[in-house]
């Protein structure tokens, strides 16, 4: 078999293997199909599957167990950034979405109950993050700017005052992290000029809370991941 073509079936293999491991049907340590079954599975011979097997290992996505077999990583929402949690969120569109329709419901609600229970000093913490985050738009400290970004929205989740989001939240902060930086990167990668809009929706969000105005900090918050889900998808259509 030519190694063009060996190296598609890899590639096609491997894209398949993704999926069952985006989708939720094998979470962390679960134990895959052996070589042999996922050879015969995918119509494939048993060195295509070698080879995607090693692939998805050395990106930290699957573990190989000598004398026991296949097992989703237990590092697929932990481990080094960037985790392998988040290169399968980014390189997988739909996944994506999701994520953003969960941030959507997760960072509305915090910001509705930051803005309902905020101490003065989670009002002083937010506004010291927006206040860091306009600066560093204003000397063009890109890489500042994202993470003070997410510095921002972990503010938000803590002023929420309750302890389920606060759980919620710290369980996944490093896969929220990545992908608001995620995010915030590919946006200025379609336009610059769009992080000017993305401050203001910033200071419209911290205005509401530390104003005390919860639903207008939760339908902020909203509108602000809704522009983010709308410019992303738009950029998507248009590659």
């Amino acid at each position: 078999m030519p190694k063009s073509q060996q190296r598609g079936r890899v590639a096609e293999l491997i894209a398949k293997l993704e999926d069952t491991l985006l989708d939720g049907s094998a979470p962390a340590n679960t134990q895959l199909a052996s070589e042999r079954e996922l050879a015969e599975r995918h119509g494939v011979s048993r060195n295509t599957v070698r080879e995607a097997i090693r692939q998805l290992e050395a990106r930290g996505l699957i573990q190989i167990k000598p004398r026991s077999g296949i097992f989703v990583s237990d590092r697929m929402r932990t481990g080094a950034a960037p985790s392998p949690w988040a290169h399968l969120i980014s390189s997988s569109p739909a996944r994506h979405q999701d994520m953003l329709e969960f941030r959507r419901v997760l960072e509305g609600a915090t910001a509705y109950f930051a803005a309902l229970r905020c101490s003065d000093e989670d009002r002083a913490r937010i506004s010291d993050a927006m206040d860091r985050l306009e600066h560093a738009r204003q000397v063009g400290d890109v890489a500042g700017e994202s993470r003070i970004d997410v510095e921002l929205h972990e503010a938000i989740a803590l002023a929420s005052g309750n302890s389920m989001f606060l759980h919620l939240h710290g369980s996944i902060t490093k896969m929220l992290r990545e992908h608001i930086i995620l995010n915030v990167d590919g946006l200025r990668e379609i336009d610059r000029s769009l992080s000017d809009l993305l401050l203001m929706q910033h200071r419209t969000i911290c205005d509401a809370i530390c104003e005390r105005r919860p639903e207008e900090a939760r339908t902020a918050m909203q509108a602000h991941i809704d522009y983010v889900r709308y410019k992303l998808s738009d950029d998507d259509a248009h590659a």
